[in-house]
């Protein structure tokens, strides 16, 4: 059925759990910063962190379990760098923290719906972030 150029899908969403939570990292955390800091006030920080965390500049005496702890800390710092370090991801990042309850479906074209819990109260389309697929939610 076409809408407008739109072409829709119709979705009976009989409960809004039926999307899956997308549990999100608080990536100003990993970096120890503010979201209100500057892009080179994070790349200092991010320095700074992966100086301390990076595999190559372990001493030899350190336990081989924090040895593992601290190779997964270097590399959710390098994910939250990747993020933040971008002003495009910087910027899509920080308009999703706004509502950390959100709730995503996947589009037959491989995008994805998304809608925060405080949205789906309000709206009954969600478009697909890839496509013109659009999908109702029925209360």
């Amino acid at each position: 059925m076409k809408a407008r150029g739109l072409e829709r899908s119709h979705f009976l969403v009989s409960h809004i759990m039926a999307f899956e939570h997308i549990p999100r990292k608080d990536w100003y955390k990993i970096l120890g910063a503010e979201p209100s800091e500057s892009l080179t006030e994070l790349k200092q920080k991010y320095q700074k962190l992966v100086l301390l965390y990076h595999p190559d500049k372990q001493s030899a005496d350190v336990p081989a379990g924090e040895v593992e702890e601290r190779v997964q800390r270097f590399i959710e710092i390098d994910q939250a760098w990747k993020i933040l370090g971008n002003e495009e991801t910087k910027k899509e990042y920080d308009l999703q923290r706004h509502d950390e309850h959100c709730y995503t479906r996947s589009c037959r074209c491989g995008g994805k719906y998304t809608v925060s819990r405080n949205e789906a109260e309000e709206v009954s389309l969600v478009c697909c972030d890839t496509c013109s697929l659009v999908i109702e939610i029925l209360r």
